[in-house]
């Protein structure tokens, strides 16, 4: 089993510092953010540009997540246990039980196929 890892980046090192706006004002424009496997544990990420970013198998206890868009996000293995997410948007590909699962629970989040 994977455990959260500090990510030796400049824009996730932004995050751990609680400058959103930075991290929005730095990550590359139309291009994709790796973010796999982050420990984003207890963080305020409110008001993140999530689009694009790829959170898989990240780490989200704690975090408030209120109103961020996910739904250009992947997701696929991050956990949200007791993560504060009223307001978000989640990709269609996770169902809201999915979601309660991993907040209630700590599950990771499962992609449903079609």
């Amino acid at each position: 089993m994977s455990q959260p890892k500090i990510l030796d980046t400049p824009l996730y090192a932004l995050l751990h510092i609680d400058d959103i706006t930075g991290f929005n004002n730095e990550r590359p424009s139309g291009g994709a953010v790796d973010m796999v496997g982050g420990d984003f544990r207890g963080l305020d990420l409110r008001e993140l540009n999530a689009d694009g970013v790829d959170f898989g198998d990240a780490y989200f206890r704690s975090a408030d997540l209120r109103g961020i868009d996910f739904r250009n996000s992947n997701l696929q293995g991050a956990s949200l246990a007791h993560a504060q997410i009223s307001g978000a948007y989640f990709p269609v590909e996770l169902s809201a039980d999915e979601i309660l699962m991993s907040m209630n629970f700590g599950t990771r989040l499962r992609y449903r196929t079609r």
